[in-house]
């Protein structure tokens, strides 16, 4: 099969979607991408996270495809399990599997570091190995960077008071602090950056606050959380999960501190300073780090076209220059909350692409934001914040059904439906 025919485009950079007629959105040019068929095409998928795992998952099922996945890490963990790990709700070693295991035997994976990304040579660089493609499927998920905020990292290895939780390792020596935490102030901060899984942040203050009732030592804590904005979730379809989780911090005296952009870290004194002049104290601190699109994309790349994450149409999540080029999960530069449901959603999308390019059809706009995030208020209890670029769409219930759900259900979905390539509810 001979690569995509590209034909001249003025993409819409504005974000805004083309005309659409019927329930499936066709896309009329310049999405529509002709194919000459003559061999097995190479889809080369670079990242084995979530999104990229279904993916390659999806696409073998549906394509006579040469399907390879390049990733630097061996091991795919579970990562909606890093807030619930310390406080003995999951365990990290349950919720990691070898990559390896979770593809079908006819996708190829390779352990490789991505070096550089060359669109018009369809080429990916990396440190052992050049691959070639007819089709791109970027899903290497965000970079996390505690070092870009002075003194985070000194904190983490020089104390035992700091805690960039978004790392697994922090997430399991946490465990032990907070189990030795008598008192004081527990801070929790988000960077000025996207994150993924914006409410994890959330859900670690509301847990940590249960945990210290219990434990009998809530009357000599404070439980702090900031964040660079105005508000502790957010408006529009997330209006109104922000309006409940309101009413449960101030019933459970939970602090937020808006408009706190960190700045650095003073680990000695145990202070941490934002770009405002202000600075909070803490005994206890887990920090959201920062988190940035990866060098190679950025740097070595022109598929972010400036920015930091993988210039795609909202709907089609096709690169908005080069028509073989797709995203998936964190690293697409689309609207929405970063999270694995968004990753399942979007999946589904591009495999539908991918297909109809090969065959020479129209490409569909069919993903339209969704996402899912669920809220642990406290052991037992939680609910679904579930929307789209639009509107919410389940309600603000707190149910112990919507608890068991995350943590008994959707895990086991994750591993042995989801990842397997298969969604009965696409």
């Amino acid at each position: 099969m001979g690569p995509p025919t590209r034909e001249p485009s003025t993409p819409w950079h504005d974000g805004e979607s083309p005309a659409t007629t019927d329930a499936r959105r066709p896309i009329t040019p310049p999405y529509s991408i002709t194919m000459t068929t003559t061999t097995r095409p190479n889809v080369l998928i670079l990242g084995g996270g979530a999104g990229g795992t279904m993916t390659a998952n999806v696409l073998r099922r549906r394509l006579d495809a040469n399907i390879t996945v390049v990733d630097r890490d061996t091991t795919h963990r579970y990562q909606p399990s890093y807030y619930l790990i310390p406080f003995g709700y999951m365990d990290l070693a349950d919720h990691q599997r070898a990559e390896r295991s979770l593809l079908h035997d006819e996708v190829r994976f390779v352990e490789d570091t991505v070096e550089a990304i060359d669109p018009d040579d369809r080429t990916v660089v990396g440190e052992d190995e050049t691959y070639e493609y007819d089709y791109l499927v970027v899903s290497v998920g965000n970079s996390l960077r505690p070092d870009r905020v002075d003194g985070m990292v000194e904190g983490w290895e020089r104390t035992d008071s700091v805690f960039p939780f978004y790392h697994a390792a922090a997430a399991e020596a946490l465990g032990d602090a907070v189990d030795d935490f008598e008192g004081g102030t527990f801070l929790v901060t988000v960077p000025d950056t996207p994150i993924k899984c914006g409410g994890a942040p959330l859900k670690l203050a509301m847990l940590m606050e249960e945990y210290l009732r219990k434990r009998g030592v809530r009357e000599d804590a404070e439980v702090v959380m900031t964040k660079p904005g105005p508000h502790v979730f957010g408006t529009g379809p997330k209006a109104p999960y922000q309006e409940r989780i309101e009413k449960i911090w101030a019933e459970r005296d939970i602090t937020f501190v808006p408009n706190f952009t960190l700045d650095s870290v003073d680990y000695e004194a145990g202070i941490v300073h934002s770009e405002e002049g202000d600075e909070l104290e803490y005994d206890l601190y887990a920090p959201v780090p920062p988190q940035h699109g990866h060098e190679f994309l950025v740097e070595r790349s022109p598929l972010t076209n400036g920015g930091e994450y993988v210039d795609v149409d909202d709907h089609t999540l096709q690169h908005r220059t080069f028509d073989d080029v797709f995203a998936v999960g964190d690293c697409a530069d689309v609207p929405t909350s970063r999270t694995a449901s968004a990753a399942r959603k979007q999946t589904h999308v591009v495999a539908d692409n991918i297909e109809r390019s090969i065959a020479g059809r129209d490409l569909v706009a069919d993903y339209d934001g969704y996402t899912a995030c669920p809220i642990l208020v406290e052991k037992g209890k939680a609910m679904i914040a579930e929307f789209d670029y639009e509107s919410p769409i389940s309600a603000p219930i707190v149910s112990r059904l919507n608890w068991i759900l995350d943590i008994n259900v959707i895990p086991s979905l994750y591993w042995n439906v989801w990842m397997r390539g298969y969604d009965p509810v696409p």
